[in-house]
């Protein structure tokens, strides 16, 4: 069972946020590129540690729908047709509490990679 149920989830599709609010009052607005390179799908996770598959060109990736999975997660249906991914409430959480140092991990990663971002019109 979840440690963190969400009392509230909305996705924001011109600003391309999926805002959440949680049963102990925690607030968080998601950007659709966070969460589309932080998919927990085994596609861009890998099968085990350090396998990982960097993302890139998703700036403007966006949601077209959400389903729910059980009372535990839902599924997000990514308009660049990725849709493996099952975000338990405990990753989407934990995504929001640690979205600052995920996304900074990131950016160094692509910096590393040599790639740069494009920039978007939000």
């Amino acid at each position: 069972m979840s440690k963190y149920v969400p009392t509230e989830l909305n996705l924001h599709r011109q600003s391309r946020v999926l805002e959440i609010i949680f049963d102990d009052g925690a607030h968080f607005n998601l950007p659709c590129e966070y969460l589309r390179v932080f998919s927990p799908s085994a596609e861009v996770q890998g099968h085990g540690p350090g396998q990982s598959v960097l993302q890139l060109d998703k700036e403007e990736v966006n949601i077209g729908h959400i389903d729910p999975v059980g009372n535990y997660a839902v599924c997000l249906h990514f308009d660049d047709g990725h849709n493996t991914g099952i975000y338990s409430w405990d990753t989407l959480y934990n995504l929001g509490a640690n979205h600052e140092s995920n996304w900074n991990e990131y950016l160094a990663r692509l910096e590393s990679a040599g790639h740069k971002r494009k920039e978007t019109a939000s």
